[in-house]
């Protein structure tokens, strides 16, 4: 079942049109990933999503409803929530303050302090640290906060923007196996915008590859992981033959 359906959605920045006809689908529970260089129009895609920007053509319904031009605060109601580029956390707010923000929408009392305990389990770290300031917080700890803020919503679909953007190895593999567990355990439908394609490919069923604001690649993520210009543009593998073998060889990433 599809849970969000996009269609032929184009969206400008001024008189620059950043998305052209883009058109996909997300399937309920999966996680499903969007590849794509700097500037090919990753995030113009999750803002036109989450109302932050408004498509001028095409349609996109979430769970059977329209939601193009529907302003972000409805959107967040209608459970899409996002995890934005850069780790936008509330700097001035404690931890606990920027979890709670991210609830703003929800009445439930109880539900909310028992899905604060939730990401707490997700994110001891945070846990430990509810009364510190957010702009005092690390790079990886600043990017546990937003994924645990959005997360305090209760979203059935969560939309993340370049989550392992400046982090570490090991926090980045630390990231991601939380995510999965969200994925998972709470049933969450991901939408992951990524240029770590090796990192993207490997958790996500379903994956799309966009170029200068059009979808050039649309497949399952073992079939993206076997396709020779993923390899070599993404990964990073370039294929060449020497002495009439075929070997891979290292290059550096496209950016």
């Amino acid at each position: 079942m599809s849970l969000l359906k996009v269609r032929n959605i184009e969206t400008y920045y001024g008189p620059i049109m950043a998305i052209k006809g883009v058109s996909f689908d997300v399937q309920e529970g999966a996680i499903v990933t969007i590849l794509g260089a700097n500037g090919a129009g990753k995030t113009t895609i999750l803002k036109t999503i989450s109302g932050v920007m408004d498509p001028e053509k095409g349609t996109i319904e979430f769970m059977d409803q329209r939601i193009e031009g529907m302003p972000p605060d409805r959107v967040v109601r209608m459970g899409i929530s996002q995890v934005p580029e850069g780790r936008e956390v509330f700097h001035d707010l404690t931890v606990k303050e920027n979890l709670m923000m991210g609830a703003y929408v929800r009445k439930d009392r109880a539900g909310i302090q028992k899905d604060l305990q939730m990401v707490y389990d997700y994110f001891p770290i945070l846990g430990e640290r509810t009364a510190q300031y957010a702009g005092d917080m690390s790079g990886g700890e600043q990017q546990m906060i937003v994924i645990a803020r959005a997360l305090m919503a209760k979203p059935k679909l969560m939309l993340l923007d370049e989550p392992s953007l400046g982090l570490s190895p090991r926090l980045v593999k630390e990231i991601y196996e939380i995510i999965v567990r969200i994925n998972k355990e709470q049933k969450t439908t991901l939408l992951l915008v990524e240029q770590n394609a090796p990192m993207a490919l490997s958790v996500a069923s379903h994956g799309f590859v966009l170029e200068l604001g059009r979808i050039v690649m649309d497949d399952t993520c073992e079939e993206l992981l076997a396709n020779e210009d993923v390899k070599e543009f993404y990964l990073g593998i370039k294929q060449e033959s020497v002495r009439g073998t075929r070997r891979w060889k290292r290059k550096k990433k496209w950016r």
